[in-house]
């Protein structure tokens, strides 16, 4: 007779524990089927009633560390991204690298004067043709939303902004688009919203095409979080630093120096950045 086990999840909702969901997820983060289809069996048959998201997420992911690292630390990037915290500016960081991939000219933390009022602006990228205005919003659990309210003062924002031409790299240009991006999820009521007043929304799985998860895999900005050579500490330090992606580490090793851990732990580290980053 199949098993039912109840599972709470990070938002306080029960829900049916789904072996397929599982396995998906597994998949998506490049396990083989056959490999996603055993961690899956595995964890059905150590879960316990009323088991909570997380602690299905970290039998999972121990299994995967250690039969496939590199797929483990995709999987493990949406929790890394939330450990991040924990206030929003490493992960304003993180999306300003994203743009930086993508080709634009970045800037974080800037007060910008619209028609009636000045903003501060996570987010400034813009190239010869566009000028971006981002707002992130930064959420320590993976189960809280981001909602209306916030796309609507949002959108008053852009509009303030839009309305002028602005200083930015040192020439006027018009706003070309605004963005709100999360790391987590938007309630229906702000996608309902953002779609019918032209406001680009970035959640974690949101939109289908283009969404903050396939970003992160199309330019390989994986946040140092995701190591699992590195302890609490170690990661704190190095985000103090302004360290937030692993390609920062690849960019400059010797920071792993400032952490005053041994040379057999950095090179433990290099190790798991090597498999990560394998060219």
């Amino acid at each position: 007779m199949k098993r039912t086990i109840t599972v709470s999840k990070a938002n306080g909702h029960k829900e049916l524990f789904d072996p397929q969901k599982l396995m998906l997820s597994l998949v998506l983060a490049g396990a083989e089927h056959s490999v996603a289809e055993a961690i899956a069996r595995e964890v059905e048959s150590h879960a316990m009633e009323n088991m909570t998201s997380n602690e299905i997420f970290s039998k999972a992911f121990e299994i995967l560390h250690t039969a496939e690292r590199r797929i483990a630390a995709r999987y493990s990037v949406r929790r890394a991204i939330a450990e991040l915290g924990p206030t929003g500016f490493p992960f304003e960081k993180f999306v300003g690298d994203i743009f930086l991939a993508r080709g634009y000219i970045v800037l974080t933390d800037q007060m910008i004067t619209g028609a009636c009022a000045e903003h501060e602006v996570d987010v400034v990228a813009y190239s010869d043709t566009e000028l971006i205005l981002v707002e992130v919003k930064f959420h320590n659990e993976v189960g809280i939303k981001s909602d209306l309210k916030v796309a609507l003062y949002v959108k008053a924002r852009m509009d303030d902004l839009g309305e002028v031409p602005l200083l930015i790299g040192g020439k006027e240009r018009m706003l070309t688009a605004g963005w709100l991006i999360t790391n987590t999820k938007f309630t229906q009521s702000a996608l309902n919203y953002a779609l019918c007043k032209n406001l680009k929304l970035v959640g974690w799985n949101y939109p289908d095409e283009g969404s903050l998860e396939d970003m992160i895999n199309e330019y390989n900005l994986y946040p140092i979080t995701c190591l699992a050579s590195l302890d609490h500490f170690d990661r704190v330090t190095l985000i103090g630093k302004g360290v937030v992606l692993v390609t920062d580490i690849i960019k400059n090793p010797d920071v792993l120096k400032d952490l005053n851990i041994s040379d057999e732990r950095i090179e433990h580290v290099m190790n798991e950045i090597t498999i990560l980053f394998p060219k």
